[in-house]
């Protein structure tokens, strides 16, 4: 279990990713935070929360198998 436990983690953030995509309870909030409608700042912090997750995902569960090796030229 615990050679799994960050892919389960990982798939884990990504499902709750999945379900807080839609932003339903921001929908009809006019109010400003630092100048930006407050549905756009939670979009830009959802795009940013999920650039790192996929990050997270190729760096840590990414199958070695696809990887293509190179052999640099001289």
């Amino acid at each position: 279990m615990g050679k799994n436990l960050p892919k389960l983690l990982l798939y884990s953030a990504l499902f709750v990713l999945y379900l807080l995509h839609n932003d339903l309870w921001l929908w009809n909030d006019a109010s400003l935070m630092f100048g930006i409608p407050i549905g756009l700042l939670y979009h830009i912090a959802f795009c940013l929360a999920a650039s790192f997750l996929f990050i997270s995902i190729v760096k840590n569960i990414w199958p070695a198998h696809l990887e293509v090796e190179t052999k640099e030229e001289a």
